[in-house]
């Protein structure tokens, strides 16, 4: 080509674009974003080896751990009557003759009151397939069933509309003997132990 689009000389002109700002920031923010992140990365994997802040953790943890409060089944517990202030009934409700005098004379042994002694009501005659039934008024249930209870592993508790403090064991068909003295005296022993706080 020729008049002014002539070229001349061996050095030949730049077609490029001059460099904008809007480059230069990007990437200056894009370094700083870098930066940041390895360095939170960093921090990570130092909280990972060394296991973190384990004091906050404690103290988060003492925090959730609920107050330790007294045990309902202690106090029960404590209220609990002797076998000798409890009066038991024994009756048989099984096809076995002299069962409920074997069995009366037994608790008698073991401390506990001795009251009626005989064959079971028509209600409960031959109808107990368990080993036996403990019947008594609804105030038994935290007082006598569970002192009676320990000498005979499986025996139902029921109550009834009586008014009196004493209760009906009822032998049933499955009622061979009862828990062995050291047996009993240990299930004793551990209604009368006070429940463990909570750990934390």
């Amino acid at each position: 080509m020729g008049g002014k689009y002539r070229i001349t000389g061996n050095t030949y002109p730049r077609m490029r674009r001059p460099r904008g700002r809007g480059r230069l920031i990007l990437a200056a923010t894009a370094s700083v974003a870098a930066l940041g992140l390895a360095g939170w990365g960093t921090m990570q994997l130092i909280d990972v080896f060394t296991g973190g802040d384990r004091k906050a953790d404690a103290a988060d943890h003492k925090t959730d751990c609920p107050t330790a409060r007294p045990s309902t089944s202690t106090a029960h517990a404590k209220a609990l009557p002797k076998p000798s202030k409890i009066t038991v009934n024994v009756y048989n409700a099984t096809t076995r003759s002299g069962l409920a005098k074997q069995a009366a004379d037994e608790l008698k042994k073991r401390g506990f009151a001795i009251g009626k002694v005989g064959n079971a009501p028509a209600e409960y005659d031959k109808k107990v397939p368990g080993p036996g039934v403990l019947l008594g008024a609804p105030s038994a249930t935290n007082d006598s069933f569970p002192v009676l209870g320990t000498q005979l592993h499986g025996a139902t508790p029921k109550t009834d509309a009586r008014k009196t403090a004493d209760v009906d064991l009822i032998l049933g068909k499955k009622f061979t003997a009862f828990d062995t003295p050291k047996a009993a005296a240990a299930a004793l022993a551990e209604l009368a132990k006070p429940a463990p706080a909570p750990s934390c």
